[in-house]
């Protein structure tokens, strides 16, 4: 829960439990939490529920629905109405825990609930013990109602039985909605905020490099065939080009070559080839919301947990021998699991050049192409993939200049088609090159826009590189007014115009020459993007889509939109084990780490107080559980993937006492931080890959998320966002105490820190 398809009453209720009404509650469930409360009974008496459906669908009393204890005085039952019984009617009733004795149901008539209002009198409920007395015994009576959709529902619900572990420090469900707060109820005045957040601000790291509105195409990877000796020397380029970016200063070094991996390819003859591999020979289509199953050939360790079995051809099948230089910078990683492993699978099942793959986009200018490239580029980076994006248009700027008007771009200008195919050409060389130097995914960004260029850049890849295609198509013209204006904004084409007008009727200009012989792709592997940008929908199609990789790449893109929203990351407040010096563990936090824990929260509130379809993501351990008791009104969802790094043997040492009784250990870990797991335990390329899960739903998420969590998972987190590099995730300074702000958005991700103690 917690998307932008669920929604609280913007209006708060009172503590006698009654809701308000007149909202549009259209397009979503109800998700009902009852609750009772009474200070003097002990728990041998338990409150239950009956009477319609979809409580019970019978006024059976042994039917009842227990419900759980809350507190020492609460008790709770949450459950879900469907649209076809928004309205229902129930009573409380009471059994005893132990005792044969007949059930005690409470006085009245019937309880009326109603699209999450509850009819009459709702404050109290009686219930007489003893028919020859008139004294009644009372519960206090609370009603809390929040419009849910049935994506977030089944999201949370599958986090709950896939991710969560029931908590060790509440004894109710995982998924829960807090209560308001009540009137009167204070923060210690140890815990306030100043009124302005801006207060805690800090400086980012340098090194985050979106931290601005920046131009996506600029971090795209710098142009060899143009930098290099011998290639095209100043003399050589057209007057055009006096304006062009100066490249005397571009650093020319190419990525060191990566060993290549040793298999043992089995006699093909005696294999299926189709077996493992899911492949579409015609089109389908998807729902953003439709998860794809992964697509694997061997038996994967995922380097956690227990091995999977996934679809594969017999295991004597394959004979395989992995040859790893631990000492290369660009190996593989040895425990990057599932990705590794299947991808090993299909270098062993695929052609040549299927170990290399070629992301080509297609579209019209200003549809979210280099946007999407950015991002997958990011994302096939923290997986662990040699990845690089190949922007045709920086190769242009180079070559030809910034100051080509819309002429340039006509098709009926020989010599422009013959510049930008040039240029097309000579970027596919650049990023082919690169992969025989051990690249393995190149994200070639253009816009590819006519069958004749794309069956050129097919012709090049022939025996290099595999090929798909993503298309970008957008309808709404809005977002397409709204990308061109951006564009005008950040491009280096417009830089050194003075006039936006001009710039944006130029462009417009440029625009409706493409327009006019544009050809969607109809021809090879291809995924189309339809209306994915606007956040309301939309479909991706694929056609001839196989292998675990473009798989996974599939996933990504259904999950992906350009809805803004905050992203808050923080650690769990100070523990007892951090006082200590000790790591791993399960301890509570100390009064430090409560004190922060009601900083945050009363950060949260000012910070979301327009948000209430945010949602609150903690890990298992109990250190996280309880810094966010005290953020109230939001749902809490407990993830088993957010739990800190597994030191097996050496939780609960310090690394001083690591280092005296394990001194082989310490000093394995000093040298490779990334790699090293420890004895049963993890690494940190183990703890990334647990968190795709999570990382898939963020960039699924459509409402603001704060992230509880821990100092190993929120720096593989942080580097996801930041597009840090692996090696660089052990050492990303992840202080206690402090909220690191990651705003999604149409500019790309950009990131602001708050400091709320020392």
């Amino acid at each position: 829960m917690g998307t932008g398809a669920s929604r609280n009453s913007d209006s708060s209720h009172g503590n006698d439990g009654s809701e308000r009404g007149g909202e549009d509650h259209s397009g979503g469930q109800l998700y009902v939490s009852l609750r009772m409360e009474n200070y003097k009974l002990n728990g041998d008496i338990i409150p239950h529920v009956f009477g319609s459906v979809p409580l019970i669908g019978s006024w059976d009393s042994s039917k009842a629905l227990a419900m759980e204890r809350e507190s020492t005085s609460m008790w709770i039952l949450s459950f879900v109405v469907p649209p076809n019984h928004e309205t229902l009617d129930f009573k409380f009733l009471l059994k005893p825990k132990y005792a044969n004795t007949p059930c005690i149901i409470e006085e009245g008539s019937n309880r009326l609930l109603s699209g999450g209002i509850l009819q009459g009198d709702t404050r109290m409920a009686a219930f007489r013990v003893d028919t020859e007395s008139d004294d009644l015994l009372e519960y206090r009576v609370f009603v809390e109602a929040d419009r849910v959709s049935p994506f977030d529902l089944a999201a949370s619900w599958r986090a709950y039985q896939e991710n969560l572990e029931p908590s060790t420090v509440r004894g109710i469900p995982d998924v829960s909605i807090n209560a308001a707060p009540e009137v009167g109820v204070e923060s210690g005045s140890s815990a306030s905020l100043e009124l302005d957040l801006e207060h805690y601000v800090v400086p980012a790291p340098a090194a985050f490099a979106n931290s601005g509105l920046v131009y996506a195409a600029n971090f795209t990877e710098t142009p060899r065939s143009l930098t290099c000796a011998g290639t095209f020397s100043n003399s050589e380029r057209p007057s055009s080009a006096s304006h062009s970016h100066n490249t005397a200063g571009v650093s020319t070094d190419r990525t060191a070559t990566r060993k290549e991996m040793e298999v043992i390819v089995p006699d093909p003859s005696k294999i299926n080839p189709t077996s493992g591999m899911v492949e579409s020979k015609s089109v389908g289509t998807f729902s953003p919301f439709q998860r794809q199953d992964s697509h694997r050939g061997l038996f994967v360790d995922r380097g956690v947990g227990s091995p999977r079995l996934a679809k594969s051809v017999s295991a004597s099948t394959f004979a395989t021998s992995l040859k790893l230089d631990s000492d290369s910078k660009n190996a593989i990683p040895e425990a990057a699991g599932a990705v590794a492993a299947a991808a090993v699978a299909d270098r062993m099942l695929g052609p040549k050049e299927d170990r290399h793959l070629a992301i080509v986009l297609v579209g019209l200018p200003a549809r979210g192409k280099t946007f999407t490239a950015a991002k997958l580029t990011r994302y096939l980076r923290w997986l662990g993939h040699e990845t690089k994006h190949f922007n045709v248009g920086k190769y242009r700027r180079l070559k030809h200049g910034t100051n080509q008007t819309a002429d340039f771009f006509r098709a009926d200008n020989p010599e422009g088609m013959e510049a930008r195919n040039e240029v097309a050409a000579l970027a596919m060389e650049d990023m082919i090159s690169w992969m025989q130097e051990g690249g393995q995914v190149g994200i070639f960004d253009a816009t590819n826009s006519t069958s004749k260029r794309r069956n050129m850049l097919m012709k090049m890849a022939e025996g290099n590189c595999k090929i798909i295609f993503l298309e970008t198509l957008c309808n709404d013209r809005s977002i397409i007014e709204r990308n061109i204006r951006l564009k005008i904004q950040q491009s280096p084409d417009y830089a050194e115009e003075q006039d936006f007008e001009a710039g944006l009727e130029d462009f417009k200009s440029r625009l409706a020459n493409y327009e006019k012989v544009y050809e969607p792709v109809e021809e090879g592997s291809y995924i189309k993007m339809i209306d994915m940008a606007s956040g309301q929908g939309g479909q991706i199609q694929v056609n001839n889509i196989s292998g675990y990789l473009p798989g996974r790449i599939v996933f990504f893109l259904v999950n992906t939109h350009l809805t803004p929203r905050p992203i808050l990351l923080t650690r769990h407040g100070q523990s007892r084990d951090n006082v200590r010096g000790r790591i791993g563990g399960d301890t509570v936090i100390s009064e430090a780490g409560e004190l922060y824990s009601k900083k945050l929260a009363n950060f949260v509130e000012k910070r979301l107080k327009s948000e209430r379809t945010a949602s609150i993501w903690t890990s298992t351990l109990q250190r996280t559980i309880l810094t966010a008791s005290p953020i109230v009104g939001f749902p809490k969802i407990q993830w088993r993937a957010l739990d800190e790094i597994n030191a097996g043997v050496c939780d609960g040492m310090t690394y001083e006492e690591i280092k005296k009784n394990m001194p082989e250990e310490y000093e394995s870990r000093k040298k490779d931080k990334l790699r090293y797991r420890y004895p049963r335990g993890e690494s940190y390329l183990d703890v990334i890959q647990r968190l795709e899960p999570v990382i898939i739903e963020l960039e699924r998420q459509r409402s603001p998320v704060v992230v509880i969590s821990h100092q190993a998972v929120l720096r593989a987190l942080y580097a996801y966002f930041a597009d840090r590099p692996l090696k660089e995730i052990p050492h990303i300074e992840v202080p206690l105490h402090t909220i690191i702000e990651i705003q999604m958005g149409v500019t790309g991700v950009q990131e602001k820190r708050y400091k709320l103690m020392d």
